[in-house]
């Protein structure tokens, strides 16, 4: 007989709370009704400066099917957290949980940009990807190095060796999902086994906290510069130079003048 499901939550509390938020922002995207176009990570969107897009994606998901598959893995992949005594733990996972949201994005982006500009195929300036897959990947590589002897559950009776689970997944969700991003599993395992080896590591909560404020300034300043969202608080008030003169040109007809009061300067992938 299993534990009960408040012990296990209890046991795995980043996993839960990372579960609610994206069950939350699926809520929240069906009630509002906004297409997955306005949330996903595209190469087009982040050369226009929607860079807040980084993260939307990663906590989006298409469908109720896409999030029930995503976070089923991501629930049984929460044993990170109890195994610190194996270098891991909650405090590794929610370190490295930011550095394969923002680093598999970047990867991904990395990757379009080489396919449009050097291979010539327009097609992925259309994609749009969204999606927690790569974390899911990346968390996915790290249990198989570490722990190799874990089992992977999915949907509580299909069962995977972690060792073979991810090029397994990938390769069987490439297949069962036309739509499945192969780019974005992928380079969620790519940052996996950069971490799992030790090329990324020194984390630690001075470091995390300092990348989560940068992540937070990054994203409320893009959603602004790209006007996604009115912010007053950060409104910068116009500066005008009294000592400047006001030059009036007379309007057609109407009697009122124009004022100058200062001089002039010089397609969709599941994930």
């Amino acid at each position: 007989m299993g534990k009960p499901l408040f012990y296990e939550i209890w046991e795995k509390p980043a996993t839960s709370c990372i579960i609610a938020i994206c069950s939350a922002v699926w809520f929240y995207i069906q009630k509002k009704n906004i297409g997955y176009a306005h949330v996903g990570l595209s190469y087009e969107a982040a050369l226009e400066g929607q860079h807040w897009r980084l993260i939307t994606s990663a906590f989006s998901h298409i469908s109720v099917l896409h999030l029930v598959f995503n976070m089923s893995a991501l629930w049984s992949l929460g044993v990170v957290e109890q195994l610190g005594h194996v270098g891991l733990g909650i405090e590794f996972y929610l370190h490295y949980t930011l550095v394969l949201v923002v680093l598999s994005g970047l990867l991904v982006l990395g990757a379009y940009h080489v396919l449009i500009q050097r291979f010539k195929i327009e097609y992925f300036r259309r994609v749009t990807a969204v999606g927690y897959s790569c974390v899911v990947f990346g968390w996915m590589t790290i249990l198989s190095m570490k722990q190799p002897s874990s089992k992977l559950d999915l949907f509580g009776f299909l069962s995977l060796p972690i060792s073979f689970a991810p090029f397994e997944s990938l390769i069987f969700t490439s297949i069962i999902v036309p739509q499945a991003s192969f780019l974005g599993h992928l380079s969620g395992i790519i940052v996996g086994y950069a971490i799992g080896w030790g090329l990324i590591h020194g984390m630690n909560n001075y470091w995390a906290i300092s990348m989560l404020g940068w992540i937070i300034l990054a994203f409320v300043f893009s959603l602004k510069r790209t006007g996604t969202l009115e912010i007053t608080f950060i409104e910068i008030e116009p500066v005008t130079d009294p000592s400047l003169p006001t030059v009036g040109f007379p309007a057609s007809g109407n009697g009122r003048t124009l004022q100058m009061n200062a001089l002039p300067l010089g397609g969709s992938e599941l994930v």
